[in-house]
């Protein structure tokens, strides 16, 4: 590997360590060390390629990082750089899940995390500012991304988030006339990952199906959730606990509350919560039953999106040179702004509406506007004040 390649992995590592408020704030994360500061690929390329992830299945930010690292180093960088992404919260959260029944058990309360909810709203509304400045520049574009706004606010479906973003798409795919024609288009698509996905879907399901192993129907359960989830971390979650607490009672409400607490308070992927799950799911064969099931969950949940990520992006850019694609990307990132406004508003919603909360929200969102305030610096602030208050 190469110095770059070296310095890459750093950021990424800076980026799983200190990326807090789920996909939608850490695009704006990506956007100031990935592209302004290191100039890894374009504004244009990075919004492209997040747009790109949104459509699929999986943890859009994970698949964002794995993207750009592909376009550096191709696979190895690519593999490296999803393993940095992922370790930190993933470990973070396993611990948590063998020390929840310590806190619960000694009455300690999660309190001190309070200040940090309304602070992810605020990078989140950062985020859907950022990105909306960026990307909307046409009055069809502004109207898609107040439809889209409203639609995903209103309907929490999964299935809303690729839909609208198909519909975008192919609303401004029919102005591809506007764009001029390239030449030497040669599409050539490797099947190897998309078959690999699905085998392992059907596989999964087979054994599932017909074996009494807890860990095995972890995996299965986990690797269809994350194959079927688009839209991020938000939508993951209400799926998880339909079906863990409420169907299997794997752990309780307030369990995976309090999990759902302290993933809002750590960097990098949402999609780690379920790492925590798979930790408690395990718990009555001990530790290290709990260490395997948060091993089987995290692999499972972000296996699908890693598949099918290194599916597309091997054609990705030979695909943009079709004008009807190109087009379409204006529709898509404008949907994608629409997204991140919706969730900045839905993620206020659990959080106790107080002229604080509200205070912090706004206070979050005119720093990270207005001043260089580093993002870790506000969230340690955030933290200790929840210990000190």
């Amino acid at each position: 590997m190469s110095l770059r390649h070296y310095i890459f992995l750093k950021d990424v590592l800076m980026l799983a360590l200190t990326a807090f408020g789920g996909p939608q704030a850490h695009i704006a994360m990506m956007l100031k060390l990935l592209v302004d500061k290191r100039g890894y690929v374009t504004e244009q390329e990075l919004i492209e390629l997040n747009a790109l992830c949104q459509i699929l299945p999986g943890p859009t930010s994970t698949q964002t990082i794995t993207a750009i690292g592909y376009k550096i180093g191709g696979p190895n960088l690519a593999y490296l750089a999803l393993l940095v992404w992922i370790l930190p919260a993933a470990t973070l959260m396993a611990i948590a899940g063998v020390g929840i029944s310590y806190l619960e058990e000694n009455n300690i309360s999660l309190q001190f995390l309070r200040y940090i909810q309304p602070m992810a709203v605020g990078f989140v509304a950062y985020a859907a500012y950022m990105i909306s400045s960026k990307v909307v520049h046409t009055k069809t574009a502004v109207s898609l991304l107040v439809i889209s706004a409203i639609l995903a606010y209103f309907f929490h479906s999964p299935w809303v988030f690729p839909v609208l973003l198909l519909a975008g798409g192919a609303v401004t795919a029919l102005r591809f006339r506007q764009h001029p024609e390239e030449k030497d288009k040669k599409l050539d698509v490797q099947w190897a990952n998309f078959i690999l996905y699905v085998a392992v879907f059907v596989a999964a399901a087979l054994v599932g199906a017909f074996t009494s192993s807890l860990p095995v129907r972890l995996f299965e359960n986990f690797y269809r959730n994350g194959s079927l989830v688009f839209g991020g971390g938000q939508v993951l979650v209400p799926l998880m606990y339909t079906e863990f607490v409420d169907f299997k009672n794997y752990l309780t409400g307030e369990e995976f509350l309090s999990g759902y607490a302290l993933v809002q308070a750590l960097p990098g992927p949402t999609f780690s919560f379920c790492t925590f799950i798979g930790n408690l799911a395990m718990r009555r064969f001990g530790i290290p039953g709990q260490l395997l099931g948060s091993f089987v969950a995290t692999v499972g949940i972000f296996l699908p999106g890693t598949f099918l990520i290194f599916f597309v992006i091997r054609f990705w850019d030979e695909l943009k040179k079709y004008r009807v694609v190109r087009a379409s990307l204006e529709g898509i990132s404008a949907v994608s702004s629409g997204m991140v406004t919706a969730a900045a508003i839905q993620l206020y919603h659990p959080i106790e509406n107080t002229p604080l909360n509200f205070g912090i929200v706004v206070a979050t969102f005119c720093l990270l506007m207005f001043t260089k305030v580093p993002a870790p610096l506000l969230i340690l602030t955030g933290l200790l004040l929840g210990f000190v208050l």
